[in-house]
Formats: structure tokens, C-alpha cells, sequence
């Protein structure tokens, strides 16, 4: 790497453009759950519209996530980042004019197109940036500002929106995209995958099943599980995705090396992801309106009363990113998700229709800090699973893999939470959510198990070497 390239690229500019590109991406993903009735008062529209505000942003960020991984990594990632912010920005401009429903979705479907191209790539230009020596704590300090994000935002949506208006949840995103774009342009230095060309089959097939499949799993909830569409984009999603893995165990250059999952480390921290993102998207979707719905508590003081969770990832995150330096990432990964088994276990037990926030807070604390370690580590562990030339598309399966799991997880626990109990009173939703925290309990705890079989530190840099120095990237300066 020259000396120019790497002063362009400093590790310091990276990682506060990439943390902040993707605190704005992982923010919209539940940023509008709690403004929805206002938006409905302003722009009319039936529930299922409402619905969809949320889902098309969903559907297009976990559809086009592999996508946008591969674009980058043949024709430059930071380049490719820079159009996805630019994207994600002007989108986030039009829905907070959008001056009805139908154009606020499809504004919010431009807006989950442009993350998805922007996500992935962040964690390769930070790892491209960054000595090896010291990606744990970049990866700390990455993963705590997107875990602050996830599960912040339910508080940011309804603190914005009862104190000035909806709109804001969207005006937010247009400074800080404005201002990352011209930063991107000069401080951060420009690399490629393999120079492989692009997978197009792969990438058509990809794309189309995990578009059937979320689709599948937002709309089950909504419009019910035998519901033909709901039906029809699961099974045809589920055919795509093993066409997909069947074509790419025997094309020359496929969009995502199927060998890839033959690695244990690369295998188990996807599983792990997967089943994480599963039981904590769909827990934060059940506790935030118990909290309001339930509490009595406003969304402005139902996030507050969420910090101890939400917020812990700023305080432990960086530190289980040093520590994933020290003794591997495997222990701390695990650790963090048997704590946030724990703790979602905990919060059942002591979940009443008048409980004390006293009461709640010891599951608040032990969930915050199990989230807090696995989101450091985790990422470190997906680039370290795989070469550098392939962490493009390790990034962007891996993100794919947690947007799946989040819709999953809503979809699972609203199932169960509907089956159990519902909305008539305090206890009845208390019946129902109570089975369905039990269940993201469960889930998280498997992922931890699925943790604990991901190989020694050791044995993954001699099989991957993919704690190489960053230089081993094709890094140009422009």
C-alpha cells in the first residue's frame, strides 16, 4: 500500500465513516415502528399499507444485500458505497416528503436499496483500513454503533416523532449522508474482490428467493400463513434459494462459494447470526409495545426504560472487541449469547401486566450485555472465516442471513404471541408474549451452541489466512 493510500485510508476516517453508514442503515430497519400512527393520521392508507412502510424497506435490504456485496467487489467498493449512500440518502429525502402512503413505500424501497449496497461494504473497507493487529477493536467500536442502532431505534422513531413530527425519522439520514459523501470520497481508499465477473445467474436466483422467502415471512403474519401469495413466494423462494446453492457448487466463478460453508468458522458464525438476529428482533418487537401497550409508558419513555439493553453495546461492545483480540472471538461470541438467552429467559419470568421497572431491570443489564459481546467479535469472526479477497461476500451473506432472521423472528413470535394471547387487555398480551420470549430464549441459546463449534483462532487463520494484512486487498489510489 503507498503512503498516500494509506493516509487516504486511515483507520480513524474509516471507521467513523463506516460506523455511521451503517448506524443510518441499521436505524430504518425499526425506526418507523413506532411513528406509524402518526403517519397514518397524516397520510391515510389501511393497516396492510402501514405494514408495508415497514416491509418494503425490509425486503429490498435483505434481498439486494449479496448483491451489493458483489457489485462492490468487481467494480470497487468504495465506489459502489458511495452510490449506495447517495441512494440511501436521496430516498431518505423523498419519504419525508412523501406527500401520500404509496409514495412514502416505494421511497422506503429505494432507501432498503440503497443500505443494501452500503452495509456490506462497510466492514470491508474498515477491514481493507485497519492493521490486523487491531481490527477487534474496530470491529468493538463498529458493532456497538449498529447494535446502538437495531435496537435504538423504536426510541429514536418515537422520540422524534412525538416531539417534533414522523418526517424527522427521514430528515435525520439527509445531514449525515451529506456529509459521509464527500468524506467517503477522500478519505477512504479504494479495493476489489477477486476481479471476477459478475455472477449474473447466481445473482438473479439469489436475489429472487430471498425476495420470496422474506416476502413470505412478512406478510404471514398479516395475511396468514395459507394465504396463497404468502405461500407461493415461500415455496418458490425455497426452490430459488436450492437452485442457487445447486448452480453454485458447479459454476467457475459464482456469486457465493459454496466451499465457503464447508469452513466451520464461516458455517457456525452464520448459524450463530441467524439464530441471534431471530430471537432479538422479535423479542425487541414484543417488549417495545408491551412497554407501551402494556406499562402505559409514552415511546420517548419506553426507550429510556430500554437503555440498559439497547445502550449497553456502547459501553461493552469495544471492550469484547479487545478481548476478542486476546482469547479469539469464539468464548466471547458464545458467552454474549448464552448471556442474552439469559436474559430474555429472565425477562418472562418476571413479566406481569403491572410489573416494577426494578423487576425488569437485571433482564435489561444481562440481554445489553450479551448483545454487546456478540456483535463485535461476531463480525470479526466472519472476515477472519474466509480469504480477504472473499470478505465482500462474507459481509454481505452474513448481513442477508440477520435481515432473514429478523424477519423470521417477527414472524415467529407474532405467531406465537397471537396463538397464546393478543391485544384485549394487559394480561392477555402478557400470555402471549411471555411463550414467545421463552422461544427467543431458546433460539438465542442454540445460536450460542452453534457458536461453541466454530474452530480455534488458530485453526482459521491457517486454513483461510485471513488475518493477513490488509495490503493483500487490490488497493488503488485515486
Amino acid at each position: 500500500m503507498s503512503e498516500h493510500t494509506a493516509r487516504r485510508g486511515g483507520a480513524a476516517w474509516a471507521l467513523m465513516i463506516t460506523s455511521v453508514a451503517g448506524f443510518m442503515a441499521a436505524l430504518d430497519n425499526l425506526v418507523v415502528t413506532t411513528a406509524l400512527p402518526s403517519i397514518r393520521e397524516d397520510l391515510g392508507g389501511a393497516l396492510h399499507d402501514l405494514e408495508w412502510t415497514v416491509s418494503a424497506y425490509t425486503l429490498t435490504f435483505a434481498v439486494l444485500l449479496m448483491t451489493g456485496a458483489a457489485l462492490g467487489d468487481r467494480f470497487g467498493r468504495r465506489q459502489l458505497f458511495i452510490a449506495g449512500l447517495a441512494v440511501f440518502t436521496g430516498a431518505s429525502a423523498a419519504a419525508a416528503m412523501a406527500p401520500g402512503i404509496d409514495s412514502l413505500i416505494a421511497a422506503r424501497a429505494v432507501q432498503g436499496a440503497g443500505a443494501a449496497v452500503m452495509m456490506p461494504l462497510t466492514l470491508t473497507l474498515l477491514t481493507a483500513a485497519v492493521p490486523a493487529a487491531k481490527r477487534g477493536m474496530a470491529y468493538g467500536i463498529w458493532g456497538a454503533v449498529n447494535g446502538l442502532a437495531v435496537a435504538s431505534g423504536p426510541l429514536v422513531g418515537g422520540t422524534l416523532t412525538e416531539h417534533i413530527s414522523w418526517q424527522w425519522i427521514f430528515w435525520l439520514n439527509v445531514p449525515l449522508g451529506l456529509a459521509l459523501l464527500p468524506l467517503a470520497r477522500l478519505r477512504l481508499a479504494e479495493s476489489h474482490g477477486t476481479g471476477a465477473p459478475l455472477d449474473i445467474p447466481g445473482t438473479l436466483l439469489a436475489s429472487g428467493g430471498l425476495f420470496g422467502i422474506v416476502y413470505g415471512l412478512v406478510r404471514g403474519p398479516a395475511d396468514g400463513w395459507t394465504g396463497g401469495l404468502v405461500l407461493m413466494g415461500l415455496f418458490a423462494g425455497s426452490a430459488l434459494l436450492v437452485a442457487f446453492v445447486l448452480y453454485s457448487t458447479r459454476a467457475k466463478t459464482p456469486m457465493l462459494p459454496m466451499r465457503l460453508f464447508r469452513s466451520r468458522a464461516f458455517a457456525g458464525i452464520n448459524a450463530a447470526s441467524l439464530l441471534m438476529f431471530l430471537g432479538m428482533f422479535g423479542s425487541i418487537f414484543l417488549l417495545s409495545q408491551y412497554m407501551q401497550g402494556v406499562l402505559g409508558y409514552s415511546p420517548t419513555e419506553a426507550g429510556l426504560r430500554m437503555l440498559p439493553w439497547t445502550g449497553m453495546p456502547m459501553l461493552v461492545a469495544p471492550v469484547a472487541g479487545v478481548l476478542a483480540d486476546r482469547v479469539g472471538g469464539r468464548p466471547v461470541v458464545a458467552a454474549g449469547l448464552f448471556l442474552q438467552a439469559l436474559g430474555l429467559g429472565y425477562m418472562a419470568t418476571v413479566a406481569t401486566a403491572d410489573a416494577s421497572y426494578v423487576a425488569q431491570l437485571p433482564a435489561l443489564i444481562i440481554s445489553g450485555v450479551g448483545m454487546a459481546l456478540f456483535f463485535a467479535p461476531a463480525s470479526h469472526l466472519v472476515m477472519s472465516s474466509v480469504r480477504p479477497s472473499e470478505q465482500g461476500i462474507a459481509s454481505g451473506a452474513n448481513n442477508a442471513l440477520r435481515e432473514v432472521g429478523g424477519a423470521l423472528g417477527i414472524a415467529v413470535m407474532a405467531s406465537i404471541f397471537a396463538a397464546q394471547g393478543g391485544y384485549e387487555t394487559g394480561q392477555t398480551f402478557v400470555d402471549g408474549m411471555r411463550p414467545a420470549l421463552v422461544t427467543g430464549s431458546a433460539v438465542v441459546a442454540l445460536a450460542g451452541v452453534a457458536a461453541l463449534l466454530i474452530p480455534t483462532r488458530r485453526r482459521t487463520e491457517r486454513q483461510t489466512g485471513a488475518t493477513e494484512p490488509a495490503p493483500v486487498l487490490q488497493t488503488t489510489a485515486h
